[in-house]
């Protein structure tokens, strides 16, 4: 009895990059640049006019955009390195730069807005005068500079999970900084010097809760999870239900970076020896149903001589 193992290795006819040949690295580079230097531009004169009106929203906001000026060069860095080839050495490339990325982006945001929450509550007994009106006019800038940021990731959101939560952050970004401008508008109007620290700790509380958010992703991607976007259970169906197989095991999804997907799959066929028309057309259903880009699977044809990866307990 023979035992035949026919492996083909798939990138995907679209291989997920997620930039799209259409726009090129180039232009995104170009994005982030543009990007770095505005926030960078804005993170200076939010501190200039934040230590002049005594504000800490001010200060919170310039603190959370060099954080932001800190995450687009870390995803400028990694998007620079997944381009790479791969080498003999590294044979899916830099790809996963950009998990390692996502994961210090994380940390580096909640240690900053651990910060700035303890200042908060410490000025609620002490409240500072704060110049509501130098606090309008520079949010009102952050409004333009966040809302323009976004725009330059607006293109590519929806083929580049990285440049979609770019765009949604700088928009949140903006959402924030209307925030202070009304915290401002008010404190002008009425004086109440406590909504300052009340605006910080609003400011604290966004970015906390988009911050963990992508912490526990990344780190599920860096642990190799299947990605969140993905139901295995799904993905194990559709493999089940293709002509002429009985079973499937030593099934795994891992994010290959935080944009491409790869699959690995043993799957029985008794009926019929593997081809290539057989496994080009799960490769593209994979990319097309799942946008799984590279797979590999493995058909064994002879269910009598069972794969050393079978687990004793699969019912397959």
């Amino acid at each position: 009895m023979s035992h035949e193992h026919d492996e083909h290795g798939h990138d995907g006819h679209d291989h997920g990059h997620g930039l799209g040949h259409s726009h090129g690295p180039e232009s995104y580079n170009t994005a982030f640049a543009l990007g770095v230097a505005l926030n960078v531009g804005f993170v200076v004169v939010e501190v200039i006019y934040g230590l002049m009106a005594d504000s800490l929203a001010l200060l919170a906001d310039a603190g959370h955009n060099l954080g932001d000026v800190l995450g687009l060069l870390l995803a400028w860095g990694a998007f620079w390195l997944s381009h790479r080839r791969p080498t003999t050495r590294r044979t899916y490339g830099l790809r996963r730069s950009s998990i390692l990325a996502a994961v210090a982006n994380a940390v580096i945001l909640l240690v900053g807005v651990g910060a700035i929450g303890w200042e908060a509550v410490r000025r609620f007994s002490h409240p500072s005068p704060v110049a509501g009106v130098t606090v309008m006019v520079v949010a009102g800038i952050g409004i333009l500079v966040n809302g323009g940021t976004a725009l330059l990731f607006m293109a590519g959101r929806k083929k580049d999970l990285n440049l979609e939560g770019a765009f949604l952050h700088m928009a949140a970004d903006a959402g924030i900084s209307a925030g202070v401008l009304a915290a401002g508008g008010i404190i002008a109007w009425t004086g109440w010097l406590w909504l300052d620290s009340a605006a910080s700790l609003g400011i604290v509380a966004v970015i906390t809760v988009g911050t963990w958010s992508l912490l526990r992703k990344s780190l599920d991607l860096a642990m190799d999870a299947v990605p969140s976007r993905i139901d295995p259970d799904e993905v194990r169906a559709f493999l089940a239900g293709l002509p002429g197989v009985t079973e499937i095991h030593d099934l795994h999804i891992w994010g290959m970076s935080t944009t491409e997907t790869a699959l690995t799959a043993h799957i029985i066929r008794p009926c019929c020896p593997a081809n290539d028309e057989f496994l080009d057309h799960v490769a593209e259903e994979l990319q097309e149903r799942f946008h799984i880009g590279h797979a590999t699977i493995q058909v064994e044809q002879v269910p009598g001589t069972p794969c050393i990866l079978v687990p004793e307990d699969a019912s397959g």
